[in-house]
Order: structure tokens, then C-alpha cells, then sequence
């Protein structure tokens, strides 16, 4: 799931029997929007552009994630080059999961080391005063 913030570009579908006149050429072909406000990760206020950039400004826009069914009315939904960067970066981070967790693994193990060593010398230096 690609997570929504303000800034970021989506395809905005409006509905067709939209009570306000959008101007769209194609409307098999989604228009640009930018996301505006986020409520959550499946609903975000849009300022759309219409097929002349005139901007429109839609609010509770339901955001269609990959896989979900596209809803009737109007849907945002993220452009394809964006669903495959997300699907590229997922890859990599399951990818590098298992060196991560090996890493810290190592980690917590020289960490552990250095206090036993640590322990051993505060008791042989008090070993060493005891005896003097």
C-alpha cells in the first residue's frame, strides 16, 4: 500500500453524473490531481485539473490502493509508474530484510561480548586490590 501525502500526484476519475460540468475530452482517460489533504491512507481531498487545467477542487475522495475494486462515483488512484517504484521498493526491503536483522544480530552479539569483558576486567581489578 502506497501511503498518501499533500503534494503527491494522483488520477482522479470523476463521476459521471457529476452535478458540477467537467470539462474531459476522454473520459476513459483520468485526470491529473493533487492531493491536498489526507484523512487516511484511503481517503484524500484532491485539487483536479479538468481537460482545459482549470483546477476543481473535490473533497473525501476515496483512494483506490492496488488491488482494491475501482468504486462507482468518483476515485483517486495512484499513476502506474508510481505502483511500480512502491513494488520496486517492497522488493528491496524484503530483499535486505534478512542482512538488517543479521546486522543487528551481530550487533546485540559484540555488544553482549564487550560488557562480559567489561565485567571480567572490574573483577579481576578488584581481585587485584583485595589481594593488596
Amino acid at each position: 500500500m502506497i501511503m498518501p501525502s499533500n503534494g503527491r500526484i494522483v488520477l482522479f476519475t470523476p463521476a459521471r453524473s457529476e452535478d458540477r460540468p467537467v470539462a474531459q475530452h476522454d473520459p476513459a482517460q483520468p485526470l491529473a490531481a493533487i492531493v491536498a489533504h489526507v484523512w487516511n491512507e484511503r481517503l484524500i481531498n484532491l485539487c483536479a485539473f479538468d481537460s482545459h487545467g482549470v483546477p476543481l477542487p473535490v473533497t473525501s475522495v476515496p483512494l483506490v490502493q492496488d488491488g482494491d475494486p475501482k468504486p462507482e462515483g468518483f476515485f483517486a488512484e495512484w499513476m502506474p509508474y508510481q505502483k511500480g517504484q512502491a513494488a520496486k521498493a517492497e522488493a528491496l526491503e524484503k530483499q535486505l530484510a534478512p542482512a538488517a536483522t543479521a546486522a543487528r544480530d551481530v550487533s546485540a552479539a559484540q555488544a553482549s561480548a564487550q560488557q562480559g569483558d567489561q565485567g571480567s576486567q572490574t573483577a579481576s581489578s578488584e581481585l587485584s586490590q583485595a589481594q593488596s
